[in-house]
């Protein structure tokens, strides 16, 4: 019964947290109230993101050491007791009466966006009529990838912050975004009006691909330094403790299934290992550079006056690359500052972001003028 009683609990938190946003998009004037929700929730979205990124760094994870309240309540008011029990033991551990806030907020922030979801999806099925099946199956899909986000958040407290859970919470998020995305920029209402529109694809859609799965294997792998706290292994730049290939144990930093800061045996992780995957990440970071460095040129280049939202995109995509490449240096330097930190995290998710709207004007084909049909 008090199970029942934390859900409807948290189910309420998190339909006040949604009511806000509503309220606001049912106010404003512009686009469709569908349109408006969708990019709301990839703002919604990408903010979650900073705000997971700022709970691990700030070694909130287990703030809550339960899952989803905190000490079997749906707020750390109501589990003040316990939470000072914990501190009296270990003041620095991981719960505190902060930690435990920034955990909850944290949850009551996902929550929210499942909340926002579900609103998507039943607006989608009452315009079935006007605007197809299409926009319901795609909210389907995305109301299930929230559901195993939730999962996965869940073990993520549950297994202790084992590295490979953590990592993969945070893949599906940036997976997450990029279907939010994908989902906001399709312009439903005029697929539905059958519009005819002339729609010039000037990028690549291979060269698209290609930097897609760059990007998304050094995410990972910066994902994997993060969660391994293997963030100063290398404390110095270029080299990593003055060697330009450091002494690395790569089949113990790279073995997925292991507690934290243990390896498969249970023993210590070695500083070896640790040096192993902060130097993947690193190495990697050249390539990812190269790659989307040369997407942009050429997204320009084919852009040139004609499309000035590709133009744009593809200036925001350098800067970015620019602002990782800073942020990344400054972890090292300057011994992982939090407002780097999250900056590094914010820019990963930006440039998701970046080329998924990309796609909008990418082609298979050689950038032609292309009438689309609907």
């Amino acid at each position: 019964m008090s199970q029942l009683v934390l859900f409807f609990e948290l189910a309420m938190i998190a339909m006040i947290f949604a009511g806000f946003p509503l309220a606001y998009l049912w106010t404003r004037p512009g686009f469709s109230f569908f349109t408006k929700l969708n990019w709301v929730l990839v703002f919604m979205t990408f903010d979650l993101i900073v705000f997971g990124a700022f709970t691990r760094l700030t070694d909130s994870g287990l703030g809550c050491p339960d899952w989803p309240g905190c000490y079997g309540t749906s707020n750390p008011w109501h589990a003040i007791g316990d939470i000072q029990v914990a501190q009296a033991v270990l003041p620095e551990g991981p719960v505190t009466v902060m930690k435990a806030w920034i955990e909850m907020i944290h949850r009551y922030l996902a929550m929210t966006l499942g909340a926002l979801i579900v609103v998507q999806l039943g607006w989608a099925f009452t315009k079935i009529k006007s605007l197809g099946k299409s926009p319901l199956f795609g909210s389907l899909v995305l109301l299930a990838l929230v559901c195993i986000q939730g999962a996965f958040g869940a073990w993520t407290v549950t297994m202790k912050l084992q590295p490979i859970i953590v990592t993969i919470h945070l893949m599906l998020a940036l997976v997450l975004l990029a279907s939010l995305t994908a989902y906001a920029q399709q312009g439903w209402q005029e697929i539905a009006s059958k519009a005819l529109t002339l729609r010039r694809k000037p990028i690549s859609g291979k060269l698209l691909a290609c930097a897609l799965l760059v990007l998304t294997i050094q995410i990972f792998l910066g994902a994997w330094v993060s969660t391994n706290y293997a963030v100063l292994a290398c404390p110095d730049f270029p080299t990593c403790l003055g060697s330009l290939w450091p002494e690395a144990n790569w089949q113990e930093g790279f073995t997925l299934w292991r507690e934290l800061g243990r390896n498969a045996t249970g023993e210590y992780i070695s500083p070896q290992s640790l040096q192993a995957i902060h130097w993947a990440h690193r190495v990697f970071a050249v390539l990812v550079l190269l790659t989307l460095s040369f997407l942009t040129f050429s997204a320009s280049r084919g852009a040139g006056s004609v499309l000035p939202q590709v133009s744009k995109l593809s200036k925001l995509l350098f800067a970015l690359l620019i602002l990782q490449v800073l942020t990344g240096i400054s972890n090292v330097v300057f011994q992982w500052p939090l407002l780097a930190a999250l900056m590094h995290t914010g820019g990963s998710a930006a440039l998701v972001f970046c080329l998924v709207r990309m796609t909008y004007w990418a082609s298979w084909q050689s950038p032609i003028q292309m009438k689309m049909t609907n």
